[in-house]
C-alpha cells in the first residue's frame, strides 16, 4: 500500500509518500480502508523522532481516520464489510489502510462527510477526557480554555457549552470570532494581555473552577492564580516547556486546588473503549443532529502533507487540518 514515509526525523521536508506493508488484522480487529486522515501536534514531534510510537504500534504517523471496512479479522462481529467507521489509533493515520480494534472503531455520523469523521477522534476523546473524566466539569461552573482556537480547544468549548458551563479561551485576536461563534463569553488575546490579569477582571476576582491547558510552565504560576477553591488544572500537553523557576505554591494549599496530566495515546486498550463508548454516549447524538462538530481549517491532498506540516506548525490553523488520503 501507499503511506507517507518519514525519511529520517527532521522538518515537514523529510515527509514524502512511499510504499508500506500493508497491514493484517488481529483478533478482534478491523482493517480500514483510509479516506482521511487528520493533523495532531503528536505527529510534528514524532516526525522530528521526538515521540515514538507505543510498543506495538504502527510507526506510520497518524492518530486517528475514517474510512470503510476492507476486512474482518478473527473474531470480529460488530462492523461488516463496507461500513463507514473512524476512530483514534496509536499511529498509522497517514496510509491508504489500517487497522483498529473493533471497539475503538465508531460509526461515520450521519451528514458528516469523510473529512469531519476524520476530524472527529482524537479532539473529542481528548476534550472529553479532560472535561468529563478528570475536571469533573459541572453545569453552572467556569471553564478557561487554553488555545481555544485549536482541535482539542474548538471541541472543548463545544462539549463544555453542552455541560453548561461558563467559556473563558485564550486565542490569537484573529480567532476570537470562531471561539465565540461556538459557545465561548470571552476571548482573550493572550499576545497583548496577560491572561491572568483579564480572567480576574472579567471574573471580578474569583477566578476559573477549571483550566484546561497546553502550554505548561510559563503557564502555571498564572493557571494557579486563576483557580478558585476546589479549582481543577487539567494539563495535556508541555508546548511551553517544563521547567519552572520561584513557583509560589501558597494557591495550591489556600486553594484546595488539583492539578493533573494527562496523555491518550499510550493508554490501554481497555481505558481507550471505555472512554470512546462514553464519549459517544455523551454526545454521539449531537454529532447526528449536527450541533457539535469538529471545525476544519484546512483539507490538504496527502501529497501535500509537508505543506500541511508547516502550516500547523506556523500555527495558522483555526481548528482541525486534515489530509484527503487518495489512492
Amino acid at each position: 500500500m501507499k503511506a507517507i514515509i518519514v525519511r529520517q526525523p527532521g522538518g515537514p521536508d523529510q515527509l514524502s509518500l512511499g510504499e508500506w506493508e500493508k497491514p493484517v488484522p488481529g483478533q478482534k480487529e478491523i482493517l480500514v480502508k483510509v479516506a482521511a486522515t487528520a493533523l495532531n501536534r503528536a505527529d510534528t514531534l514524532q516526525r522530528r523522532g521526538m515521540y515514538p510510537p507505543p510498543p506495538g504500534a504502527s510507526p506510520i504517523l497518524g492518530l486517528e481516520m475514517a474510512g470503510t471496512v476492507a476486512a474482518l479479522g478473527p473474531g470480529c462481529t460488530r462492523w461488516k464489510v463496507g461500513d463507514a467507521v473512524c476512530g483514534l489509533l496509536a499511529g498509522g493515520g497517514y496510509a491508504e489502510y489500517t487497522t483498529i480494534h473493533e471497539e475503538l472503531a465508531m460509526p461515520v455520523p450521519n451528514g458528516f462527510s469523510m473529512e469531519e469523521a476524520a476530524a472527529m477522534p482524537e479532539v473529542f476523546l481528548t476534550a472529553f477526557q479532560a472535561l468529563y473524566w478528570l475536571a469533573k466539569l459541572k453545569k453552572g461552573e467556569r471553564i478557561l480554555i487554553h488555545a481555544g482556537a485549536s482541535g482539542v480547544g474548538t471541541a472543548a468549548i463545544q462539549l463544555a457549552r453542552k455541560i453548561g458551563a461558563e467559556i473563558l479561551v485564550t486565542a490569537s485576536a484573529p480567532k476570537h470570532a470562531v471561539c465565540r461563534k461556538l459557545g465561548a463569553t470571552l476571548a482573550i488575546d493572550y499576545k497583548s494581555q496577560p491572561f491572568e490579569e483579564a480572567v480576574i477582571s472579567f471574573t471580578s476576582g474569583e477566578g476559573v473552577d477549571v483550566i484546561i491547558d497546553f502550554i505548561a510552565a510559563p503557564y502555571l504560576q498564572p493557571n494557579l492564580n486563576c483557580l478558585r477553591t476546589d479549582g481543577r488544572l487539567v494539563i495535556l500537553a508541555l508546548m511551553g516547556g517544563i521547567k519552572v523557576e520561584n513557583l509560589n505554591m501558597l494557591p495550591i494549599l489556600r486553594n484546595r486546588l488539583h492539578i493533573m496530566g494527562s496523555t491518550l495515546r499510550a493508554r490501554s486498550l481497555e481505558y481507550k473503549i471505555r472512554l470512546t463508548r462514553d464519549m459517544m454516549d455523551f454526545v454521539f447524538e449531537d454529532f447526528e443532529k449536527g450541533s457539535i462538530k469538529p471545525v476544519i481549517d484546512r483539507v490538504f491532498d496527502w501529497k501535500e502533507v509537508a505543506e500541511a506540516h508547516a502550516y500547523m506548525e506556523a500555527n495558522k490553523n483555526t481548528g482541525k487540518i486534515v489530509l484527503r488520503i487518495a489512492a
